[in-house]
């Protein structure tokens, strides 16, 4: 049985990853709108674009050692972009010397198509934290309810 606290403590690496994707969000906008230079526009994009994707990953490895389901999360989970994502993670946290190595180039590869799947993913996992907060707070408020009809 998965303990609330542990689902919590997912929700931070989460919370953490999902930063990421909104700093790189709005670095995407802001070089639509051609607010910042075309040189610093790669080394951020990448940036958080690369931190975004491997803290993402974390959420995948606590979702699986916690064995948390969910049809539409465990749907995208059965994809081989799992095994490329934990490739293009190590490829962040540990020093590659060859500048376009394949870890990195292995999921940029698939184009569109790995894109959609991690922002999904990452909308997925936003529904599952969202619904089960709502859940426990729906319990917890009806258990207060009882409690003072109780008395």
């Amino acid at each position: 049985m998965v303990k609330d606290i542990e689902v919590f403590t997912l929700h931070r690496y989460y919370i953490w990853a999902n930063k990421m994707r909104t700093d790189f969000d709005d670095i995407l906008k802001r070089n639509l709108q051609k607010t910042i230079p075309n040189g610093q526009f790669e080394i951020e994009s990448n940036l958080y674009m690369s931190y975004w994707y491997a803290a993402l990953y974390v959420v995948i490895e606590g979702w699986q050692e916690l064995g948390l389901k969910d049809d539409k999360i465990d749907t995208l989970l059965d994809s081989p972009n799992i095994s490329i994502l934990r490739r293009y993670r190590n490829g962040v946290f540990h020093f590659q010397s060859d500048y376009y190595d394949e870890r990195f180039l292995g999921f940029i590869r698939d184009g569109i198509k790995c894109v959609e799947w991690i922002r999904n993913l990452n909308l997925e996992f936003g529904r599952y934290f969202l619904s089960w907060f709502e859940q426990k707070n729906a319990t917890k408020t009806s258990g207060n309810i009882a409690q003072t009809t109780d008395s």
